[in-house]
């Protein structure tokens, strides 16, 4: 299968939006080509719980079953980091993003798709989303006047008052970067897996067209399979770096 470069992104495989590129209207809607992915999957998430909820049962079975299997375990995570005190308030908004993340990952395994994680512009969306939760839940338990001394390293002395205009560049570098981080390694990692399975199933064509072979052999299927696993992992992490980041803006968290 050919390789195609999407506008401003690194080789994939074609999406079925690649097959009427000539028409002049495509154009504008390959540009947006990981934004409307990145809405159908989100589509696709809510259809799911919607259907997996609208009839609950107090025994449940089916995808019900399924569903709050994975909702339990998931809180059962981050309340190891977030206490069982406060893990119900955050668990809709964290849930949601490692769902949704790791549903982006997958995604580019399916034919003529792609993973929207795979572009920066999606990642850095998903990263401010985050960065702006944070920010609220700082200003909202510290006040406006108490984050700014907590930026300044809660100074208690002469010592600390004359290391505060040093300590707040610090402390506002840490936190842009966090979003940053988040995003590239996302991108980074989901990006690579893809260009693997890529390269594998290129191999795949020359051997075959080289050889004469009846059949291309799938030599990109172990690359597929470990990207599934990595596609896991990758969603755990960024889900898992953001709840610590909102474990932070607890004021009983950071005391300790």
């Amino acid at each position: 299968m050919t390789l195609f470069f999407a506008v401003g992104d690194l080789p994939h495989f074609p999406t079925f939006f690649h097959f009427v590129k000539n028409e002049g209207w495509m154009d504008f809607i390959l540009y947006w080509e990981d934004v409307l992915f990145s809405s159908l999957i989100a589509l696709l998430i809510s259809v799911i719980f919607f259907f997996g909820a609208r009839k609950r049962q107090m025994i449940p079975r089916g995808i019900q079953n399924f569903l709050e299997w994975i909702v339990e375990n998931f809180r059962n995570s981050l309340a190891n980091i977030l206490g069982p005190d406060e893990v119900d308030k955050h668990l809709p908004f964290l849930a949601t993003l490692f769902v949704y993340i790791f549903v982006m990952n997958i995604f580019g395994v399916i034919p003529f798709m792609k993973s929207p994680s795979t572009s920066l512009s999606i990642t850095i969306g998903m990263a401010l989303c985050v960065f702006a939760r944070v920010q609220y839940l700082n200003v909202k338990n510290y006040g406006g006047f108490g984050y700014l001394y907590h930026m300044c390293g809660s100074p208690q002395n002469i010592g600390g008052w004359i290391l505060a205009p040093l300590m707040l560049p610090i402390e506002l570098i840490t936190q842009v970067s966090r979003p940053v981080t988040l995003a590239l390694r996302l991108t980074g990692n989901v990006m690579g897996e893809h260009i693997l399975v890529s390269i594998f199933a290129f191999l795949s064509l020359l051997i075959f067209s080289f050889e004469g072979l009846p059949l291309a052999l799938p030599i990109q299927l172990p690359a597929m399979l470990f990207g599934l696993f990595t596609s896991l992992v990758q969603a755990l992490v960024f889900t898992l770096l953001s709840t610590v980041y909102i474990m932070l803006s607890l004021p009983d968290k950071k005391s300790h």
